[in-house]
């Protein structure tokens, strides 16, 4: 803190015209001077006069409003007319084609997590990508499946099927499919256990079923966001902390892992849902372990070994390679390749992926019946898929110079999820991996979107079904990979703890309760304990005793720093957070304490005839509380506002200090802090 030797009750700006002081000299005396200023006149407007003014300039419709609207609304009418062609192109269509070549081997593999077909993973990774090219105002930020996001869908809809009846425990990859109707038309097999009569009438099995209820909980997760984008409730990401979200998807990566565990050993297990899951899940898996798949084993093993050095020299040497080696989509065709002609599926028994159909289905509208049993589940996924956009579109918006608006952010990604809702997609959002991969190979603009939506497309109309011998595990593979960066979150809660212990809690429980209850759980646990923590460094923030440095016109604090000098007479604090209802007691009793004198019990003591002279008690501060104190100042420069409950504490120490003869004074106040004292009447009574 900085002090021309003087503390008063005024404006921290000191050129401000509206400051009030309460002043003493440290050195010469202390003296006692009150200004009062007179404030200009504001003009008077009645609430209806407002209410007016504001549907006027809201409501009022003319072209130039329309157009900015529209604009809004389509962020890229205003920077596709601006396109600089020979400049950006190159890197677009770099980033593009590198960016669809990934997002073919994770969109199949992620689709497992999602409980669907490999069709529908391809789905997802199309759409979106179009359709933020439209609405979406970051630049960089590729939309697509996300990890997380894929195990909370097929959490519900694993839930959603065995509530119907359906056997979890079958494997239907090998189902054959068809579709030349408007309605799905699927061979019914023998995985539906208990089928019910709706469900036969109309001709759908498992694999339908399953895609329908993720394509209705991914058109009520965009509903939900399109119209929190309309009352403007962008704002509420800044409420989920990079430590909750870290931790979220680390835990959300252990069930993950544990997820695919089956499929690397090549195990009929079914997966578990709800509290204690992960547990059941490694029971059965160590259970099961004698009857593992040797051939799906061995397989998986040899693409962890092929994979993992790959993926740690693209990130070594990604600043020397132009872009990096898609190792996936290597692993992904020799796989196939070796399936195939080796014949491992009747060989060995090892599960593939199946049949994968080429195309697009007819669309279909969401059923009404399955919006209403996923409406509670779908909230976590609607909130999960918006926090990480935005923050994914802010953090590169901020590293290249660019603005990105919440709410139209919000509008993008809910339009991404309703529109493909309709063409059998799942819910989608921004990936970390493909963002920072477009951002290294070069992209501009989300031109790159479209040509990435071009190379999918190919894929949907000719490519797809030559993956039909894949096999599973390899796609597990693919999943565990890439969530190392995940995993490696661990190593960094050390340094975590040793910058702040609050965000390090936050980060093992959101963690653990992620893991070991489930994702949707582990969310809102990690917001309940990440508001505790606020409202406790709230409620109880630090007050220190400052000293000055010598030779200067700084202040400190005493009890961090070594060879501060004590004003005489003088005890000077500063208060670290707002005053207000919820610390005002904290705040009066942390006065008495660390200044070792109680107003109250002085006047208590002056009142049996006791002496007058008490010594004061040690709380740390032994080298300024043990003379006798004069005046006592509240450096509010650290207090961001002061309620009407604050207030009155104030008050009530000026006078209680005021009794015995110490001046109670108050430093650095802000114009807010000011504006409050005053219309509490607390101005007056002091300056009288």
């Amino acid at each position: 803190m900085e002090e021309n030797n003087e503390f008063s009750l005024k404006n921290s700006n000191k050129s401000s015209e509206n400051t009030f002081s309460d002043s003493f000299d440290v050195e010469d005396g202390i003296s006692h001077v009150c200004i009062q200023l007179e404030k200009q006149d504001q003009p008077q407007v009645t609430f209806l006069e407002r209410v007016k003014m504001t549907a006027e300039k809201h409501l009022t419709c003319s072209p130039s409003c329309f157009k900015k609207v529209i604009f809004d609304i389509f962020p890229v009418l205003q920077w596709l007319p601006n396109y600089k062609f020979r400049e950006y192109i190159i890197g677009d269509i770099m980033s593009g084609i590198v960016v669809g070549i990934i997002s073919v081997p994770q969109s199949i593999a992620y689709s497992l997590l999602a409980s669907v077909d490999p069709i529908y993973g391809l789905y997802a990774s199309f759409f979106p990508c179009i359709i933020y090219f439209l609405f979406g105002t970051s630049r960089h930020t590729s939309i697509g499946i996300f990890a997380v996001l894929c195990l909370m869908i097929g959490q519900v809809v694993d839930q959603e099927l065995q509530e119907a009846g359906y056997d979890l425990s079958v494997n239907t990859s090998n189902i054959h499919r068809y579709s030349n109707t408007e309605k799905l038309e699927y061979e019914m097999v023998s995985n539906l256990s208990t089928p019910f009569p709706t469900l036969v009438s109309n001709n759908c099995d498992r694999s339908c079923y399953a895609i329908r209820i993720a394509a209705n909980i991914t058109f009520l997760a965009g509903v939900y966001q399109v119209v929190m984008s309309i009352l403007q409730l962008g704002f509420i990401s800044v409420y989920l902390s990079e430590p909750l979200l870290s931790g979220f998807v680390t835990g959300s990566s252990i069930t993950i892992l544990t997820s695919q565990a089956k499929y690397l050993l090549g195990l009929p297990i079914p997966r578990y849902k709800g509290i204690g899951a992960l547990v059941m899940n490694w029971v059965s898996i160590f259970k099961m372990i004698p009857n593992t798949n040797i051939c799906d084993l061995v397989t998986s093993i040899i693409c962890f070994l092929v994979m993992v050095p790959i993926k740690e020299m693209n990130i070594r040497y990604k600043h020397k390679m132009k872009t990096p080696f898609p190792i996936e989509l290597l692993v992904v065709i020799v796989a196939t390749l070796i399936s195939h002609y080796v014949n491992l599926q009747e060989r060995y028994g090892s599960n593939i992926t199946g049949t994968i159909s080429t195309g697009f289905q007819v669309p279909r509208l969401p059923e009404w019946n399955l919006v209403q049993s996923v409406a509670a589940d779908t909230v976590s996924i609607a909130i999960v898929s918006f926090v990480f956009t935005i923050s994914l579109s802010e953090i590169f918006a901020k590293k290249h110079g660019y603005v990105v608006r919440a709410n139209q952010e919000m509008l993008a990604i809910g339009c991404c999820n309703i529109i493909p809702s309709f063409f059998y997609s799942f819910a989608t959002c921004a990936t970390v991996t493909k963002t920072l991969l477009k951002d290294a190979t070069g992209c501009m603009t989300q031109v790159s979107s479209l040509i990435t939506a071009a190379v999918i497309l190919l894929v949907l109309m000719v490519i797809a079904p030559l993956f039909h011998s894949l096999q599973n595990c390899v796609l597990a593979t693919i999943i565990i990979v890439n969530l190392r960066g995940a995993f490696q979150k661990f190593f960094d809660t050390p340094r975590m703890w040793r910058v702040s212990h609050a965000d390090a809690l936050v980060w093992w429980v959101t963690m653990l309760a992620s893991a070991l209850l489930s994702t949707e759980v582990g969310l809102l646990v990690g917001i309940c304990f990440a508001a505790v923590c606020i409202l406790v460094r709230m409620q109880r923030p630090s007050i220190i005793q400052l000293g000055r440095v010598p030779d200067t016109k700084q202040y400190a604090d005493l009890n961090l720093y070594r060879g501060l000098l004590c004003v005489s007479d003088v005890v000077i604090f500063r208060f670290n957070a707002p005053l207000y209802y919820v610390n005002k007691n904290y705040f009066q009793a942390a006065i008495f304490c660390k200044s070792g004198l109680n107003p109250t019990l002085k006047v208590k003591k002056n009142a049996k005839d006791k002496p007058e002279e008490t010594e004061n008690e040690d709380n740390g501060f032994s080298k300024c509380n043990t003379r006798k104190i004069g005046a006592l100042v509240v450096d509010c420069s650290a207090m961001h506002f002061v309620d009407s409950p604050g207030a009155d504490v104030l008050q009530e120490l000026h006078q209680a200090y005021g009794r015995i003869g110490v001046l109670f004074l108050l430093a650095n106040c802000s114009p807010t802090i000011l504006e409050t004292l005053q219309q509490s009447w607390i101005l007056q009574a002091i300056c009288k």
